[in-house]
This record gives C-alpha cells, structure tokens and sequence, in this order.
C-alpha cells in the first residue's frame, strides 16, 4: 500500500498558497555551483538534442527531465544536479527539442509522450556505462519519464527507478484546469513561449504555417496543441493527443519503482492526477501528497534545496545498492 505520509513542510511565510509556491521560485530561485558540458547527438529523423552533463566520475547516474518550455538551465534541473553531485551520483540533465536554447531543425517539438526522444537520451546514459540510472522528471518531465518506464521497447538495462515530481497522470482534466478563467496566467504564459518559437520557426520552415498565430486565431494553449502540437506530432487533435499520451494509459505497464510527489494545492492538476485508490493496488508506484508544495515549487525554510529535490534523493538513494 505505497501511499506516503508527507512530512509538514516549513516554508517561507510569504509563500502562503500554491500560486505564490508555483510562482516566486520561478522568478527568484538561483541555484549557484552547476558547470555542465554540453553533448549535442543526433537524431534518427536528422535533428538534435542537447544534453547536459555534470559528472564526478560515480557509477550511477540520475537522469533530469524538465517541464513544458523548460530546460537545463531551469533552477528544478539544477537544483537535483547540485543535489545529487553532491551525494555520490553522476547527473544528466537533458533538454526536448527547441529548449536548450537553440530552435530545432524540424517543425515539430515535443510532448508528454515523446519517449523515442528520451530514449535516445537513455541509451547514450547505458552507453557509457553507467551500473544504475535512476529517472527525475518534473510536469512534463515526470510524465516522459513515467510513459516511457510505461513503454515494452524503452531499454529497462540498469533503470533502478524515477521520481515524477508536479506531474499531470491525465492531460485532459489537466488541459481542462488550465483553460480555466482563473488559470489564464499559467495558460498564456506556455501558450506565449510556444507561439514565439513556432513564429520564428515559420521564418525559415515553409511547411510550418504561423498564420493563425499571427493573426490570433489561437488564443490559448489548448488551441496550439490543436492546431500545432496534435498534428506535428502524430495524433488526429488536441484531445488524442490528451488521451494517448497521459501517463494513466500506462500505470499498470510500469515495473520500476516510481514516486509521484504532487502537492494538494498544485494549481495545474486535478483529483485525477492523484491516483490514491490505484497506488493502494500496486507494490511499486508510490504516492506522496504534501499538503503544500505548489507545482514544481516545495521550497522549504533555511535549505537551499527544495522538499522535492530532497525527496527525489531520498527516495532513489534507497532503490540503489552502491
């Protein structure tokens, strides 16, 4: 019955409800002392992807995986690398296709499901020879990381387990919370970074057609995902795309231990995305909901790691044998 008991998280009092969690470590939080090396690899449909290392020369390795329209360089990405550097473990911290700082070479992008992307990634991590991975993603990155440990061919060599941190279990009611009146500051602050780069693109993509953007025919990010992010990537529209790539189409594929960390006062989710009566069913998908925490916040008072980075180690220091 792996449902967890969250410890009371002390956190800043100025910190007092799950926007302002969300919110100010976005805008204020600077993780000092991360040096990455970059490798760029290339992809079989003549891409790339930019991975960012940050070795000590450890046998194990943990794998990060950043959120819709974030990166390496995010202060979440950082913050595990820092941590886990310091407590014995090599770190990757990789970057989706247009978020490493440089706009990729084809019209598509990336989504909640793109597990052939990823396993690029975890098949560079084997190649090096790594005894055990372990996998920490937040939002979107939790759900990559959990629909590829869903996923029969995704290599499973040396995996030991993953944290999903913030992460949406189903995209449907998540999209739905984010078309919310009240939830249009998060919305259009995605929908914004996202309508930028396609428009960029388009200057140099004859087959990319910025249009409808640029004459605000799309609003929202629920409209991008319908006009762009669906077709681009394979799935008929917005909502099958929601549907096939939610991480609950594969809940009961996953072997590995996972621990889902989502806050009760995450703006961005729903009770769906709280899978309480499954977890009570299975014996290696752990459930952990702080009563506060935010989405993909959880700073606590005099650390400079977050209750989510924290735990992240915790949980996969106990799933390692070194």
């Amino acid at each position: 019955m792996p449902l967890l008991k969250s410890k009371k998280l002390k956190m800043p009092f100025w910190h007092f409800n799950g926007h302002l969690q969300t919110i100010l470590p976005s805008i204020q939080r600077k993780i000092d002392g991360v040096e990455y090396k970059r490798e760029r690899i290339s992809t079989p449909d003549n891409d790339f992807l930019d991975l960012d290392w940050s070795c000590r020369n450890n046998k194990r390795l943990v794998i990060v995986s950043h959120g819709l329209e974030g990166g390496a360089d995010r202060h979440y990405c950082k913050g595990i690398v820092k941590l886990f550097n310091n407590n014995n473990w090599d770190a990757l911290a990789w970057n989706c296709r247009s978020c490493s700082g440089e706009l990729n070479k084809l019209p598509r992008f990336y989504h909640h499901g793109d597990v052939d992307d990823f396993k690029l990634v975890i098949d560079k991590a084997i190649d090096k020879g790594y005894k055990e991975i372990a996998l920490v993603g937040f939002s979107m990155g939790g759900a990559i990381s959990m629909n590829a440990l869903g996923t029969d061919r995704f290599p499973m060599e040396n995996i030991i387990g993953a944290v999903a941190v913030s992460t949406p279990i189903d995209l449907i009611s998540s999209s739905d919370e984010l078309e919310k009146k009240s939830k249009s500051f998060y919305n259009q602050k995605f929908f914004k970074k996202l309508k930028k780069k396609v428009i960029a693109k388009s200057q140099y993509m004859t087959d990319l057609d910025a249009t409808p953007l640029l004459n605000d025919e799309i609003k929202s990010l629920r409209g991008f995902d319908e006009y762009y992010t669906a077709p681009l990537h394979g799935f008929n529209n917005a909502h099958d795309f929601y549907y096939n790539a939610s991480v609950e189409r594969r809940l009961d594929k996953i072997k590995k231990p996972v621990l889902i960390l989502n806050a009760k006062n995450d703006p961005f989710l729903t009770g769906k995305s709280y899978p309480i009566d499954y977890v009570k069913t299975c014996d290696n998908i752990y459930l952990e909901v702080p009563k506060n925490g935010g989405h993909v916040g959880f700073c606590i008072v005099n650390s400079q790691f977050t209750y989510a980075e924290v735990r992240s180690l915790e949980f996969l220091n106990s799933q390692s044998s070194l």
